[in-house]
């Protein structure tokens, strides 16, 4: 694997999860300095060289700024933290809708909102942020409404912020995976074909393209890592 991220510090939001292990581990072994902040105690089997800190609430304006402005500097922010729930629109209560807005929305906008931040407080033009939104946002399905309204304002956050810094040089995208690979997916459909599902570590190799400080001219783009799911 080429180290095109050698000595460049990257947080990896939900990088303790199935998914996020492989981002973390593909952008590990590109030569990045990965920082992962999560809700618990952490991974039970940690990536070797990662700085894991434990019990962090993305929700909590005053945690994540914490987070970022203990970091020695920033070159991307991946924010892969969120959370899922299906529902018919009549049995959708406003609780849900605004937990999801919470996990989803609030999470993203404050991590995106603090890596700006630090980012142009290294002094230097240009960075990454990579968001993550749905395949419903692309493509509705039914019982998805909750989800899907606050994957589609990260979605908005995201062209937005692109917009907004694209003369520093800092591009903002995101990826919409749909069904993903994982045990617990596995375990909650045992009847479904896994083998069409995504695997961790192909949308992994993705995020590691949009961090990459070659892929400097796509910016507020939605990229699908959904494939045959």
């Amino acid at each position: 694997m080429q180290r095109d991220l050698e000595g460049l510090t990257i947080v990896v939001t939900g990088g303790a999860g199935a998914l996020g292990g492989a981002v973390v581990q593909e952008l590990v072994d590109a030569g990045a300095a990965v920082v992962v902040p999560a809700i618990d105690a952490g991974p039970a089997e940690p990536v070797a060289g990662v700085r894991y800190l434990p019990r962090v609430d993305l929700s909590q304006e005053t945690a994540v700024e914490a987070v970022y402005a203990g970091l020695p500097s920033l070159w991307a922010s991946v924010h892969l933290a969120g959370g899922f729930t299906w529902a018919k629109v009549e049995d959708t209560t406003l609780a849900t809708v605004q937990a999801q807005w919470t996990l989803n929305a609030v999470t993203a906008f404050l991590c995106s909102r603090a890596a700006v931040a630090k980012i142009r407080a290294g002094g230097k033009q240009g960075g990454r942020i990579v968001n993550t939104v749905a395949r419903a946002v692309l493509q509705p399905a039914a019982g998805l409404a909750a989800y899907t309204m606050a994957k589609a304002a990260v979605a908005a956050l995201t062209a937005q912020m692109a917009e907004e810094l694209r003369d520093e040089g800092i591009t903002v995208n995101a990826i919409a995976p749909g069904l993903i690979d994982t045990p617990a997916n596995r375990k909650a459909m045992p009847d479904a074909d896994p083998s069409r599902w995504t695997k961790p570590a192909e949308i992994a190799r993705t995020v590691h393209a949009l961090v990459s400080p070659a892929l400097s001219v796509t910016s507020g783009a939605i990229v699908p890592v959904y494939g045959r799911s």
